[in-house]
This record gives structure tokens, sequence and C-alpha cells, in this order.
């Protein structure tokens, strides 16, 4: 491994290179080095057309889909030694695609792992992967929708144990209960104050109860965005009538998988009336921290990032105009808020629920693509291909790959519309671009 030009952050505990992360005396990390491989994507091949990839990751095994249209849209499971497909077949369409892939966050059952694949189609189907042989892999389930329009493309979905959680792209919100071995669907909801991009996370806090949290972009007037984020209470399916003592939620025994109780907080927040001096300093700071256009949101449900995608002029000789362009090399502005959700409580002197900025993440320059986020951690992909990861909890970040050569104007055209995408896990960082390439950086060797 090259370790030349490595440098140094805050507490001596991340030390960076090129290309390279490197934590040193980390438990997670004891040998302080990184692999970088490169996944095999056959479908992307073929197709040969800009599209999402969607990533998900499993111990050993990552779940990739490419959102490309086919005749036989196939999820690819990729383990240290091989691929192997896992076709998603529907019969009401000659080609369709994957749009969203959710992953069963319960523990595995005898080692199979549960994913969830949403079509174009409006079906969606459940598999049964083999952790030890993913080549028997085995549909669960299969759901179509009976009314037109539940039908709607699904963007995001959360799974956990019995409870699936899909998100379309028109804001429908559509539970469904899986405990009896079928699929059936327990309520919709909608709503017209949240817009894209969005994020959920889905967990269980009781028996009784299942948390859903949504983190999405919230219009400033007159034409910025801010960031909100909603809690949604589900009933959990087969649960008693009458939930633990620290709620007065009710759920009716006949209708499981319903929402029972919803709050909403946002980041920004005007103030009514005359305010003082105080109140007046903290509209200040909120407004300064308004922006154009929000590139992505994530939140583990303890932290919400939003990666702004505000515009910067372009400086070159080129005739081309790129005043509306984002620079490739100025500082991105990336914001960490808090996440506050006290338990539900009838009381008037309950404590609210917050969102409170921490701190903006620095370090990494040019407009960000995507990001993920969970226990406390969070990756950035940018859009020059510079990876940049945040330990929330401390403070501190590393630049994981550094961003390419300087752009030139037709490159810069070709990177807007790369589309990008990125996960990881305890031992990796796995990115993908528009054009269907998977790169897993291994920090386990």
């Amino acid at each position: 491994m090259d370790v030349s030009n490595k440098h140094e952050l805050q507490n001596g505990h991340v030390i960076f290179t090129k290309s390279h992360l490197v934590r040193a005396q980390h438990p997670r990390y004891p040998s302080g080095r990184c692999a970088v491989e490169h996944l095999s994507n056959e479908i992307a091949d073929e197709v040969g057309q800009a599209a999402d990839t969607l990533i998900l990751v499993s111990g050993n095994l990552t779940v990739t889909a490419s959102t490309n249209p086919s005749p036989l849209p196939s999820i690819q499971l990729h383990n240290s030694t091989s691929v192997f497909l896992a076709p998603c077949k529907s019969s009401h369409a000659a080609s369709y695609s994957i749009t969203a892939l959710a992953l069963d966050q319960s523990p595995p059952i005898s080692g199979h792992l549960n994913v969830a694949a949403f079509l174009s189609t409006g079906e969606f189907l459940v598999l049964s992967i083999d952790h030890a042989h993913p080549s028997a892999t085995t549909n669960k389930l299969t759901h179509l929708p009976s009314r037109r329009d539940d039908r709607s493309l699904v963007t995001h979905a959360a799974y956990h144990q019995s409870l699936l959680v899909s998100l379309s792209e028109n804001f429908t919100l559509s539970i469904y209960d899986l405990s009896s071995g079928s699929v059936r669907h327990s309520q919709t909801l909608s709503t017209f104050s949240s817009y894209t991009p969005t994020s959920i996370v889905l967990s269980s806090t009781t028996r009784e109860l299942y948390k859903l949290v949504l983190a999405y972009s919230v219009p400033v007037y007159p034409s910025h965005w801010s960031v909100g984020a909603t809690e949604l209470l589900i009933g959990a399916p087969h649960s008693p009538e009458t939930l633990s003592s620290n709620t007065s939620a009710r759920i009716n025994p006949k209708a499981p998988g319903r929402v029972v109780s919803t709050r909403t907080v946002r980041a920004f927040q005007v103030a009514e009336g005359w305010i003082d001096q105080g109140k007046l300093r903290l509209m200040r700071e909120q407004w300064s921290r308004r922006v154009l256009r929000v590139a992505d949101i994530q939140t583990d449900g303890r932290y919400v990032v939003l990666a702004s995608g505000d515009s910067s002029p372009f400086t070159t000789g080129s005739s081309i105009p790129f005043t509306n362009a984002p620079s490739l090399h100025s500082p991105t502005n990336i914001q960490l808020y808090r996440l506050s959700l006290p338990m539900v409580s009838p009381s008037v002197a309950a404590p609210r629920p917050k969102l409170n900025f921490v701190r903006n993440l620095e370090g990494q320059n040019g407009p960000v693509s995507s990001i993920a986020l969970a226990d406390g951690r969070c990756v950035s992909y940018g859009v020059n291909g510079s990876i940049f990861v945040w330990d929330l909890d401390q403070g501190t970040g590393a630049e994981v790959a550094a961003p390419r050569s300087p752009p030139t104007p037709e490159s810069y055209s070709t990177a807007v519309f790369d589309r990008r995408s990125v996960t990881f896990d305890e031992r990796r960082i796995i990115t993908a671009s528009g054009t269907g390439s998977v790169v897993v950086r291994r920090f386990d060797i």
C-alpha cells in the first residue's frame, strides 16, 4: 500500500492517504490496510445505459440491482468467490425494472435473509436468500396491488420481521403485514408537505410497537430548502389492544399494522409574533443554513444529515455557460442534525421532539451525489469521485478516495448525470457509479 502523503487528523486515530483510509489502533480496522475490489456486473454491461444501482450488504454478501428496464430484471448476489443471479419475475409486463430493495433488519432465521424487491409494475417480491448458498435463493412472497392508484413507483422501502413499509415517488406510504406468511395491505397514508430526497428507517421499539422515522426536504419561502423529520409509531401485527403503560395510544386488534401516533419536527421553525433578540439570533442562524438544492438526505433515527447541492460558478475559459453548475472543487455543504424523539406521553409537560443543528461536516470538496448513514457514522460520495467518512459521535472525518483529476467542462457534464450510490458496513464501503461499476473498499485485511 502506498503510504506517501499521509496525513493525521485530530486525535491521531484517523489517518488517510490519497486513496486509502487507515485507522491506526482501531479495533474495527486493526491491520490498518485497505483493499479495493471491483465487482463484476454482467447486467450493467449488457444494458450499457446509465441508471441507479441499488446496494445492500449483509455479512460477506453484497446484493446489487440495476434500475434499468429489462425483460427479466435480476438481483445480483456477490459473495467472496462468486456472483449469483436471482430473477424477479413479473407476469404483468414485458419489460420492467427493479425500483427499490429492502433488507429484513431482524436477525436471520437459520442463516436465511429476506429481501424485498419492488418492481416498476407495482408488484413486490420477498426473496429468501441462503447466506451460505446464495444460488438456492427462492421466491417467498409475491404481491400485486389490487388498485391502480397503489401502483406508483416505489423509491424507498424498510423491512423488519413481519412489517414492510414502502414509500412511492408521489409520497404515498404503504404498510404491509407479513406475519401470516402472506401479504396483507394494512394502511396507506399520503402527505403534501414532504419532498425528495428522503430517507426512511424502521425499527422495533417494543413487542407492541414499530417506529418508522422519515427525513425529507422541507421548502423555505421563497425558493430555498431545509430538512424535516416525522416519526410514525406503528402497531406490531397481532399486538395486544393496549400498549405499554408509557403510551396512551390503542390499537384496533382487528387491524394490526396501523399507525397509532405521529409527530413531525423541522429544522427551520418560524417564530410567531414579536420576538426578542435571542429568538432573532436563532432565526438568523436557521436562515443562514437554508440551501438552494438538496442533493441527499439520510437518517439513522438518531442523526439526520443533509447534503447540499447548491451551485457556484464553474471557472473555465470555455464559452459553455456553467453559471448554474456546482463546482467540483469548492467546499461542499453537509449539515449534521441531532434528532431527539422523547417517549410519547399524554402529559402537556412532556418534552417535544427536536431537530437540532450540530455542526457542518467539513473536508470534502465538490458537490455530493449520495450519502449513507448508520450507527453514528456517515459516508459521502462526491460527483468528482471523492469519498469521505465521518464519526458523528466524535466529530472526526477522513478522506477515503481523493477526487479525480481536474475536470473539463465536457467531463463535468458527464459527472453531473453520472448517478452514484454508496453504502457501508463494519468492514466495507461500497460505491456504484451510473455506469454500473461497483467498487468495494475492504478494511478487514
